[in-house]
């Protein structure tokens, strides 16, 4: 019955994002390690609201995933608490120290409702520690796309 109601199971959204705040947050555990196959399926909504106090984790691709895609090489980062709550959007930057670490690919919902994971793609293959990612470090994700 969902799925008739949700536009983006449908074939198309049924907005398109033109302002939204960043999400701001702070590292609170690094990750080490990755995998060739993990199988993340990811949703198939580009979007996903993300709440002050909500913990999530941050793991990131460098294969071309987008939502609704599956991702199996990926590089575990981190987990971060949200400060600043709001919209995520497929596409948007992720800052971490002021650094770009990727973009949003999309979202898994493997381990709700304890954390979503939130699926970086980038360029390189590094986990939190090689991108010495610290306790308390700041993060950023999006911002006005116009």
């Amino acid at each position: 019955m969902a799925e008739e109601k949700d536009p983006y199971l449908r074939g198309g959204p049924p907005a398109r994002f033109v302002r939204h705040r960043p999400v701001t947050g702070v590292v609170v555990a690094v990750l080490a390690g990755s995998l060739p196959d993990r199988g993340l399926e990811l949703m198939p909504q580009p979007s996903r609201v993300l709440c002050r106090g909500e913990i999530h984790e941050l793991i990131l691709t460098t294969e071309d995933a987008r939502p609704g895609s599956r991702v199996n090489a990926i590089s575990y980062l981190g987990f971060f608490e949200v400060k600043q709550g709001g919209v995520v959007v497929a596409g948007d930057d992720v800052r971490v120290r002021g650094s770009v670490i990727g973009e949003i690919a999309g979202f898994d919902a493997t381990h709700m409702p304890n954390h979503l994971n939130v699926v970086l793609r980038g360029r390189v293959a590094l986990d939190g520690l090689a991108w010495r990612f610290g306790l308390g470090d700041q993060v950023v994700i999006g911002g006005s796309l116009a």
